[in-house]
């Protein structure tokens, strides 16, 4: 009896998960995006230019204005206010970029110095605020209090979360609740307004907004959740940063909220010396790393991964199979399943 094999689907599974759908679709936005940003980096003041310049040209995924443009595109809208506005969550973005390496204290992004390492920590706090200033020029401009009320409540909870993560670095009695709480706030919040300005844009029923609102939402924290488990697990050169830093710097992320609640009493004492007291030597963190695959911390993070990757399959579940909604279902593969 002969055992047919589909070919097709076999390549299908094969092929590593990537954005390449997404940035073929939008493409041509991204380019106009791209050239909107280069435009109101703009300053007479030289540093300004230079420094954001540097941060914007270090190769970034560009994500999270690729969702905005599709997100539009999904749900119908035919104009270009997309574009600036797509330009605008990249300015969000990068701004909390570099204010977030200045309070790591953080030397690589994106495998280049960081702008802090490069510029100083006051000239990256004081360009993280111009991209915030002309975020909300472009959010001003184009004249919606929908979208500007999307977006500038989004700056403010992404603050929040920064703050919130300040407040429980170092601390091993993190819950996962209160770890979910704060990458909600710190990443996914952007996602979600990224993805819920298409169906404004296109002016849809509030189903379908707070449809991709929750897509947004729950790829933003699969996003995140890999994010933490690569920082143990990832070659450093596919990474783009120092592999390491969350525990160098004793973040709490989720892998080690899972491994300190299964560990012994010489476990917790580890991750008590080495993150709360940052008493830090050679040799710790490939035990952190040890502790935490034998914990199952690392599984487990994955598995919380893909329980929001699968939310937001469902999220996409009122839309009509279109190539956008194709690419948003890949993108959501991309963000469990990638190794950079």
């Amino acid at each position: 009896m002969a055992i047919i094999v589909n070919l097709d689907e076999k390549r299908e599974e094969n092929l590593k998960p990537s954005l390449d759908r997404l940035f073929d679709l939008t493409q041509a936005d991204i380019e106009t995006v791209n050239a909107v940003i280069m435009k109101q980096m703009q300053s007479p003041v030289m540093l300004i230019p230079q420094l954001a310049g540097h941060i914007i040209a270090a190769g970034g995924k560009r994500l999270r204005p690729m969702l905005t443009l599709s997100s539009a595109r999904l749900c119908g809208y035919q104009g270009d206010r997309h574009i600036s506005l797509a330009a605008c969550v990249e300015f969000i973005h990068t701004a909390t970029l570099l204010h977030d390496d200045v309070v790591d204290e953080s030397d690589l992004r994106r495998g280049m110095a960081t702008a802090n390492t490069v510029w100083g920590n006051k000239s990256s706090v004081l360009v993280g605020d111009f991209l915030f200033s002309r975020a909300f020029e472009l959010m001003v401009a184009d004249g919606s209090l929908e979208v500007l009320k999307i977006l500038s409540n989004a700056s403010a909870v992404i603050a929040e979360g920064e703050v919130h993560q300040l407040v429980t670095a170092n601390d091993t009695d993190t819950t996962e609740s209160d770890y979910l709480e704060v990458i909600g706030s710190k990443t996914a919040k952007l996602f979600a307004a990224a993805t819920e300005i298409g169906p404004v844009l296109a002016e849809r029923p509030d189903q379908e907004r707070l449809a991709l609102r929750a897509f947004g939402h729950n790829i933003g924290m699969a996003f995140q959740l890999i994010d933490d488990v690569l920082d143990y697990s990832a070659p450093q050169a596919s990474l783009g940063k120092t592999v390491g830093d969350d525990f160098r710097e004793g973040k709490i992320t989720l892998p080690v909220v899972l491994a300190f609640r299964a560990a012994d009493d010489q476990g917790k004492a580890f991750w008590r010396r080495t993150l709360e007291d940052m008493e830090q030597k050679k040799g710790d963190l490939k035990r952190a790393t040890q502790m935490l695959e034998m914990s199952g911390a690392i599984r487990a993070t994955i598995e919380r991964a893909r329980e929001y990757g699968a939310k937001a399959r469902g999220n996409l579940d009122t839309f009509q199979d279109t190539p956008h909604k194709r690419a948003l279902i890949e993108a959501i593969d991309f963000a469990v399943n990638r190794s950079y």
